[in-house]
């Protein structure tokens, strides 16, 4: 009797769970963190031992690392002992920014082009570097900027990912100057470009990723994601990447929230597509088992 009533409670929890009436559970496989600032501001709260300890805390195996300036992006580059203790892998970009003032003008200013081209030429510890970006565009009309052109004709040219901050304008201007390169676009646009236009540019641009932190609408009350995204990460699981964008020292003060609320949604999501999301992506972008 015992074991007739215990097939009738699994086959109910089974009935359930294909329902959607059971609690999805959070993703618990390896992160890669897509967006990662170690910037100057950060080093003396964070120190190395901290950020790394928060990483791996986190379950994060491997993060694209930019920083302003580009010396915070090496220090996590040189710490090869440290990172491989903890099993974070670094992905290293160049940024584009010396200081703040670099944000507004960068996309008119050779001396970022030179700087860039040194950077590429001098490459890191942990290897050459692997993208440029993240860079702002606040005016989309600026993605025709001399620099920025010449910019993304280098990352085509060299196989660099960029991962760009800018709306879904601007997106159209950066491809056309270089159909083949691959994009990260921060954010899925900036304040939440609509799901119809994301579809749309995704369905465009082959080349084209969309990161998710910051993203308007991704989420509902407690957490979980909104049936349109849902729908969306479901059907194109291959295109999109997670980030904690630690671009303020709060984000660093929070890293293993923000990830716990990445695996929450996640959880959301078939399996293979949240792996996809979660790590498989990055993983096959950069060539990590």
């Amino acid at each position: 009797m015992r074991i007739e009533r215990l097939s009738v409670l699994l086959a109910l929890l089974a009935l359930l769970s294909l329902a959607g009436a059971l609690p999805a559970q959070p993703y618990q496989g390896p992160l890669f963190d897509a967006h990662l600032h170690y910037n100057v501001e950060a080093q003396q709260p964070h120190p190395l031992a901290d950020v790394l300890g928060r990483m791996q805390r986190s379950g994060v195996r491997a993060i694209v690392a930019n920083s302003r300036p580009n010396a915070g992006t090496l220090s996590l580059a040189t710490a090869l002992d440290a990172t491989r203790a903890a099993g974070v892998h670094v992905v290293p970009f160049v940024r584009l920014y010396r200081d703040r003032a670099d944000y507004g003008g960068w996309f008119a200013d050779e001396s970022i082009y030179q700087m860039v081209l040194d950077e590429l030429a001098r490459g890191t510890p942990a290897g050459p570097y692997r993208g440029l970006g993240e860079f702002h565009l606040y005016d989309s009309a600026n993605a025709d900027g001399p620099v920025a052109i010449k910019l993304m004709r280098l990352a085509e040219q060299r196989g660099l990912l960029v991962l760009a901050h800018v709306d879904e304008v601007a997106i159209g201007k950066l491809m056309a100057h270089a159909p083949k390169a691959r994009l990260i676009w921060a954010h899925t646009g900036i304040g939440g470009a609509p799901i119809a236009r994301v579809r749309e540019l995704l369905q465009r641009y082959p080349g084209l990723l969309a990161e998710l932190s910051y993203r308007p609408g991704l989420t509902e009350a407690g957490g979980h994601l909104s049936p349109a995204w849902q729908e969306l990460l479901s059907q194109q699981p291959e295109r999109f990447l997670i980030g904690s964008d630690t671009w303020i020292n709060q984000r660093w003060q929070y890293y293993e929230g923000l990830m716990d609320e990445a695996r929450l949604w996640l959880g959301d999501l078939p399996a293979p597509a949240a792996r996809l999301i979660a790590w498989g992506n990055g993983a096959r972008l950069f060539g990590l088992d």
